[in-house]
């Protein structure tokens, strides 16, 4: 199995036109990131966060044939408005970790991944880079495709509040 430090990180970086303490508060609010995670046709009904360094968080991700995905981790790094660097690994319902196969997904992921997301201000819009270490290569295609997903579901979820 690999470890985050043997696979290349997926990178994406997107910029949206809202100021950078709404982007942080769709990231940071759990009522917001039901809003917008994950991809197309998905929901997150269930989101928790303990918003803090050594925090833990847990969300659902509900697939569009209602099975759930649920994933944990750990807030590492928090530097409010600019850095927010987190564990990111399957779980169960309870939080606690499991294999990828848990969810009939590649066994090549590792138990613990690792998320930063960086933000920058820009003339009245926020630059998002995000970092997901620990994608196997052979999920990278599927995993930016995702995440590209969300990030117009964010795009859009910050147009309509800054209406």
């Amino acid at each position: 199995m690999e470890t985050m430090h043997e696979t290349k990180a997926l990178t994406i970086t997107r910029t949206f036109d809202a100021p950078v303490d709404f982007v942080w508060r769709a990231w940071t609010k759990p009522q917001q990131i039901k809003q917008w995670w994950g991809p197309n046709y998905f929901t997150t009904p269930f989101c928790t966060m303990d918003f803090r360094l050594d925090g833990r968080y847990l969300t659902c991700m509900r697939s569009p044939d209602d099975f759930d995905y649920w994933s944990t981790g750990v807030y590492k790094e928090i530097v409010p408005l600019k850095r927010i660097v987190m564990t990111d690994s399957f779980s169960d319902i309870n939080g606690n970790v499991v294999p990828a196969t848990h969810y009939s997904m590649s066994g090549d992921f590792p138990l613990e991944m690792q998320i930063t997301v960086d933000f920058e201000f820009e003339e009245g819009k926020t630059k998002i880079t995000l970092t997901h270490e620990g994608i196997p290569d052979s999920e990278k295609e599927n995993c930016t495709k995702g995440w590209n997903q969300s990030f117009d579901k964010l795009a859009e979820f910050l147009a309509n509040i800054l209406v």
